[in-house]
């Protein structure tokens, strides 16, 4: 009966599509860290292995196919039921608890637990009610359990390469719903099983379900919501508390990334003006670097205050640039070059030099780009710098503290490669308060700390001389920089 091959491949398949796209439901609450991936696959393999057990007991007292329909219907139920679980119970998390692991945890069991426990017994039950018809029960094994490896890989590819690049979470999850729905019918059918009335009522109920999430997140407060291989997106309308004036944002995942006002082309983070220290530092700029591209509201500002230099982006999404280009003014300049990949394997075949080199890949209390922070990492960038040259980098940190290690230890890690490194803080004057936090790194001693020209002089003042205790370098070999962030929240 291929009926039951094609049951296992395509259950081995949802797993895993599951599996990928779980990270992108729960991302917008609690991030995509390795803490929240470590969850989402310890959650979903207990949660396997449990239906391992139940389908096989169940397979031994009731080795007939009509359970195992009941069962893939189920599994199928389930998964459709997550975007409505999703926006009732994930925004409370941050009143449970504001440490990450337990909240990833928690999401993870919450949404993940019954469909892979229900996946998880469809393999088992095929097996039993096929050994009932076969001698070769080696062979047979091992042909089904090949099978749902085959799934499992295909779906692996097929989420990562395809359907997050052209589908939101929603619409993933509804696929998978509907292909477990449509091989029930298929089964039902080949076996002549008259539950075609029941099933009808599960296309029904899984529609209005479906309806219901699609209203949900589109009516409230214009937000528009994109998918992208990396990232859940969100951008909306909204007004800056510090200058009472109309921004629009672009939230990634859990947080705000960037933002502009509607009236003018002014910056509206103020880490972001601490950028324009570069003019102090090296006043001869020609050529920069940026690792991370956001909305582009610094590139902007760079072309904008050096007229005849320019400047390579370095931003790993590409829907975050579309979307840039469509909500946040981005326009094509001959002196802006945009590169889409990560700004690790960019630096390490750079060619070249630049002026400055600024890091705004860390720009997140959640999820940090480790492979940036490293001596390696550094070590290139150093390399591809002109004689002049200078790196910025921002940080979101306390200046003393626990709040504060990732901080020390990238502080340690510049110090190991560059001769003079400073620190200016948003909030000097706060420094057990999580903030802003940029680093300058350069070869040879500024000439001084004071400017001529106000603005600079006013960041320049917020220079802080830090001694942190002895700390690890981080290096690719070593790097927790998530056990680092974890003290922010």
């Amino acid at each position: 009966m291929y009926v039951f091959h094609l049951t296992v491949f395509t259950t081995g398949a949802v797993i895993m599509v599951l599996e990928i796209v779980g990270s992108r439901v729960v991302a917008p609450y609690v991030g995509t860290s390795l803490p929240v991936w470590t969850s989402i696959i310890g959650i979903i393999l207990a949660s396997l292995s449990i239906g391992y057990f139940l389908g096989g007991r169940l397979a031994d007292q009731k080795p007939n196919i009509k359970p195992l329909v009941g069962i893939i219907m189920a599994s199928g139920i389930s998964i459709a039921i997550i975007p409505m679980l999703q926006f009732a119970l994930l925004p409370v998390l941050s009143v449970i608890s504001k440490d990450i692991r337990i909240n990833a945890l928690v999401a993870t069991t919450l949404l993940f637990t019954a469909p892979s426990i229900l996946l998880g017994m469809v393999s088992p039950y095929v097996i039993r009610l096929k050994l009932n018809q076969l001698k070769k029960t080696g062979s047979t094994t091992g042909e089904l359990y090949a099978l749902s490896t085959i799934g499992s890989i295909l779906g692996t590819f097929l989420a990562g390469f395809v359907l997050l690049a052209y589908f939101s979470s929603d619409q993933i999850l509804f696929l998978l719903s509907g292909s477990l729905l449509l091989l029930t019918f298929i089964i039902i059918t080949k076996e002549r099983i008259h539950a075609k009335f029941i099933l009808l009522l599960v296309f029904i109920f899984i529609l209005s379900n479906i309806l219901i999430s699609l209203n949900f997140s589109l009516k409230n407060y214009n937000i528009k919501e994109f998918d992208s291989q990396y990232n859940k997106i969100l951008i909306y309308d909204s007004v800056d508390e510090k200058t009472k004036k109309n921004i629009r944002v672009m939230r990634i995942n859990t947080e705000i990334h960037s933002a502009m006002f509607l009236d003018s082309d002014g910056l509206v983070f103020d880490y972001t003006k601490f950028y324009r220290l570069a003019k102090h530092f090296n006043p001869k700029i020609k050529s920069a670097l940026m690792l991370g591209g956001g909305a582009y509201s610094y590139p902007k500002d760079f072309l904008k205050q050096f007229p005849k230099a320019s400047i390579n982006v370095v931003e790993i999404d590409p829907k975050v640039t579309e979307l840039a280009r469509q909500y946040f003014s981005l326009k094509d300049n001959p002196r802006l070059s945009i590169y889409h990949e990560d700004g690790r394997t960019y630096i390490n075949n750079a060619k070249g030099e630049y002026d400055v080199i600024f890091n705004d890949a860390f720009n997140s209390f959640f999820s940090i780009p480790f492979q940036l922070s490293t001596k390696e990492a550094i070590l290139k960038m150093h390399s591809i710098l002109s004689k002049d040259g200078i790196i910025m980098s921002n940080i979101i940190s306390a200046l003393q503290g626990e709040k504060s290690l990732f901080l020390n230890a990238e502080l340690a890690t510049y110090r190991s490669t560059f001769p003079y490194v400073y620190v200016f803080a948003t909030k000097p004057n706060s420094p057990s308060e999580v903030q802003n936090v940029v680093l300058v790194a350069m070869r040879d001693k500024p000439k001084s700390f004071e400017s001529s020209d106000k603005e600079l002089s006013l960041y320049l003042k917020n220079k802080v001389d830090l001694n942190f205790p002895k700390i690890r370098i981080l290096t690719d070999d070593f790097a927790p920089v998530d056990q680092y962030i974890m003290k922010l929240l």
